[in-house]
C-alpha cells in the first residue's frame, strides 16, 4: 500500500477495531479485573505481565516495557511495516484507504515491503527456471520423489539455474538494487567487489508465513553433493526459529483435526501433506523454540514429533520438546523404522500407515524413558540415577502438580527407586534451567520521571475533561520532564481540534519510548480511588506543585546568572536580573 492516510481515517479504523479481539487471535487472553493478561509474546517470562485495557484500547508489558496500539502490536508481532499493519487493519474494520501520498514519517515502501516484493519476485523466477529447458532435470527429479505437478504450483517449487549471476540479473532488469539484494539473502558480495547468486543449481523450496508471503528460501542439490541443504539467512522478515515450512496450507487442517504432525525437512512435509494428511508442518531442520511452539498453541495443544531413526535417540533434540511441556502442551512422539524419513515411509507404506503410526504415538514420558533405557543400564545404580536425572528434567516442565506426581510416581516404579528419593532430586532440578530457553535481552532505557507530572498526566488520560482546566492553569513550560510535555502538548492539540483524548490514538503521534510512559500511566491509574472530590484535591496539589518547582527552578536560573553578572563586572545586566529576581519573589509571595 502507498498513500498517506488522514489522521482522521487513522482514529476510525482504531475506533472500529477491538484490541482485545486482535491480540486474543495470536495470544490467550485471561480476564484479569478489568482488563486481560497473557506471558509477553517479546520476551520469554512464566508470570503474565502482558496488559491489555478493553476500556483503552492499549497494551503494556510490565516486564519488558513494550507498550501501544493495534497498529503497533500487528508491527511488532507480525514484524510489519507501519503500512502494511494499518492496510491489514483497515481490512478488519472494512474502512477503504485512499491511495495517494507517502505516510508521514514513513518511506513510499519500507524495509520490508520491499523484500517481500522482491522474494515474490524471485520465487516466480525459480518457478519459471523449473519449467524451462534448464530445469527438466530437477522437475524429473521431483516427480520421480511422487510429488505431483498441483503440489509444484501450490508450494512453488523451483530451479535456480547453475549460473552465478542468473538471478541477479533478472532482478536488477527489474530495478532492484544489488545492496537490497543483499539484504534478502539472495545475494552474496564477493571479496574485492561484484556480488554473485546464493542458490545455484538446486531445487528451490519457497518458505511462506501464515499470510502466504514469501520469506525466504530452502535449496537442495540433485545429486549427493554436500551440503544438501542451503537456507536463506536471517533477514528483516525472515527468522528460521519462527516460521515452519507448510503452515500457510496446513494452519485449518491444524485447527480442523486439533493436533499437528512435526516433521524435519521440506519433503517431509510434502509427501504426507499431498497425500492427506493435512495437519502437518515442518521445523526446518532447527530444534524447536519457545516462539514456534507458542504459534503452534494457537491453532491446537496437541502435538506429535515424527522423528526418524537417525535422530530419534538424541538426547538433546528430545530435550527440546519440555518447551512443549513448559507451554502446557500435549506432547506425543513417533518413531520411524531405521532408514525411513516421513518421505520414504510414505512412498513405502502409504498415507494409511503414517497416520496409523502418528494416531499410536507414544506420550513424551514413555518415550522419553524407553530411549533412555536403551542408552543406561537401567539395572546399575548409576544407570538408574542418570535415567531418573534426565527423566525429572522433564517432569519438573509440568506446571499441573497431579501430573507431576503421577510421573512421579510412575518413574519411582519404572526405575525401582523410591518416590521420596525422587521428590527430593526434583526440588534440585527446579532451581536450574532443564532447558535453555532463548530470551529477548532487555534493553531499556532508564528515565527519572518527574513524579508529580506523570501523575498529572495520568489522571488527564483517565479524565479528558481536565485536559482543558490544566492548559488554562498551566503552561508548557510548567513540565519539566520532555516526555511528559511532548505527551501534553499532543493533548492541547488534540483537544484544540475537538477530538477525544484516547491513548490509542496519542500514541499515534509518539516513539516507543513515550508510548511506554503513557500505557503505564494509564494501567497505574485504573485502580486509583475514584471519588471526585479527592480527585480535585490531587490534581490542585499537582499544579501548584508544578507551579513551585517552576519557579524555584526559576530562581535557581536566575541566582546563576546573578553571580556571572557580578563575576564580570556587568551592571546593567545585573540591575535587570535582580529585578527579575525580586519579581520572582513577590509572585512566590503572592
Amino acid at each position: 500500500m502507498q498513500g498517506r492516510i488522514p489522521e482522521n481515517i487513522l482514529d476510525d479504523i482504531l475506533a472500529r477495531v477491538d484490541i482485545v479481539e486482535v491480540i486474543s487471535g495470536f495470544l490467550p487472553l485471561k480476564k484479569a479485573g478489568r482488563n486481560f493478561k497473557a506471558c509477553c509474546p517479546f520476551h520469554h517470562e512464566k508470570t503474565p505481565s502482558f496488559m491489555v485495557s478493553p476500556d483503552r484500547q492499549i497494551y503494556h508489558c510490565f516486564g519488558c516495557g513494550e507498550s501501544g496500539n493495534a497498529f503497533k502490536f500487528l508491527m511488532r508481532y507480525e514484524r510489519l511495516d507501519f503500512p502494511e499493519a494499518v492496510e491489514a487493519l483497515a481490512s478488519r474494520a472494512g474502512v477503504v484507504l485512499p491511495r495517494t501520498e507517502n505516510f508521514p514519517g514513513q518511506p513510499s515502501s519500507g524495509i520490508t515491503t520491499q523484500l517481500y516484493k522482491i522474494n515474490e519476485l524471485a520465487a516466480s523466477f525459480y518457478s519459471a527456471n523449473l519449467n524451462a529447458p534448464a530445469g527438466l532435470k530437477a522437475k524429473e527429479y521431483l516427480l520421480q520423489r511422487g510429488i505431483r505437478q498441483e503440489t509444484i504450483s501450490a508450494l512453488k517449487l523451483g530451479f535456480a539455474p547453475d549460473n552465478w549471476d542468473s538471478l541477479i540479473n533478472y532482478l536488477r532488469s527489474k530495478g532492484v538494487s544489488l545492496g537490497i539484494l543483499e539484504k534478502a539473502g539472495l545475494a552474496i558480495g564477493k571479496e574485492g567487489g561484484g556480488f554473485y547468486d546464493r542458490f545455484r543449481n538446486r531445487i528451490i523450496f519457497p518458505i511462506f508465513d501464515i499470510k502466504g508471503r514469501v520469506l525466504g528460501f530452502g535449496a537442495r542439490v540433485l545429486d549427493n553433493s554436500l551440503p544438501k541443504y542451503l537456507n536463506s539467512p536471517e533477514t528483516a522478515v525472515y527468522t528460521k526459529g519462527k516460521n515452519l515450512y507448510g503452515f500457510n496450507l496446513a494452519k485449518d487442517g491444524i485447527r480442523e483435526n486439533d493436533f499437528v504432525a512435526i516433521v524435519e525437512g521440506y519433503l517431509d512435509f510434502i509427501l504426507p501433506f499431498q497425500e492427506g494428511l493435512k495437519s502437518v508442518t515442518a521445523s526446518l531442520g532447527t530444534a524447536l523454540t519457545v516462539e514456534q511452539a507458542r504459534f503452534l498453541k494457537r491453532y491446537t495443544h496437541n502435538v506429535v514429533m515424527v522423528y526418524d531413526a537417525d535422530t530419534a535417540g538424541e538426547l538433546a533434540t528430545l530435550r527440546s520438546l519440555d518447551i512443549f511441556i513448559e507451554e502446557e502442551m500435549n506432547v506425543r512422539v513417533v518413531s520411524l523404522p531405521a532408514g525411513l524419513d516421513p518421505d520414504l515411509f510414505v512412498r513405502k507404506e502409504g498415507i494409511a500407515a503414517f497416520k496409523e503410526k502418528i494416531a499410536s504415538a507414544e506420550n513424551l514420558f514413555d518415550y522419553k524413558l524407553k530411549v533412555l533405557k536403551s542408552r543406561y543400564n537401567a539395572k546399575e545404580i548409576e544407570g538408574r540415577a542418570k535415567v531418573s536425572g534426565l527423566m525429572l528434567e522433564t517432569i519438573a516442565r509440568f506446571k499441573n502438580a497431579i501430573l507431576k506426581s503421577e510421573y512421579l510416581k510412575k518413574l519411582a516404579q519404572e526405575l525401582n527407586l523410591k518416590e521420596e528419593a525422587l521428590l527430593e532430586e526434583i526440588r534440585k532440578v527446579k532451581t536450574e534451567k532443564a532447558y535453555a530457553y532463548p530470551q529477548t535481552k532487555l534493553e531499556r532505557k532508564t528515565y527519572h520521571t518527574n513524579a508529580t507530572e506523570k501523575l498529572l498526566m495520568s489522571l488527564m488520560l483517565e479524565e479528558n475533561g481536565l485536559v482543558s482546566r490544566i492548559r488554562e492553569s498551566l503552561d508548557l513550560e510548567d513540565f519539566q520532564d520532555e516526555r511528559i510535555s511532548r505527551i501534553v502538548s499532543i493533548m492541547f492539540n488534540l483537544v484544540d481540534q475537538g477530538k477525544q483524548v484516547e491513548p490509542q490514538i496519542l500514541m499515534n503521534h509518539l516513539g516507543d519510548d513515550i508510548s511506554e510512559l503513557v500505557s503505564e500511566s494509564v494501567f497505574l491509574t485504573q485502580n486509583a480511588p475514584a471519588s471526585e472530590a479527592h480527585r480535585e484535591k490531587v490534581v490542585s496539589d499537582c499544579i501548584q506543585r508544578m507551579k513551585n518547582e517552576r519557579l524555584k527552578l526559576e530562581r535557581q536560573r536566575l541566582h546563576e546568572q546573578i553571580k556571572a553578572a557580578q563575576h564580570v563586572g556587568d551592571e546593567e545586566l545585573l540591575s535587570r536580573l535582580t529585578e527579575e529576581f525580586h519579581c520572582l519573589i513577590k509572585k512566590k509571595a503572592g
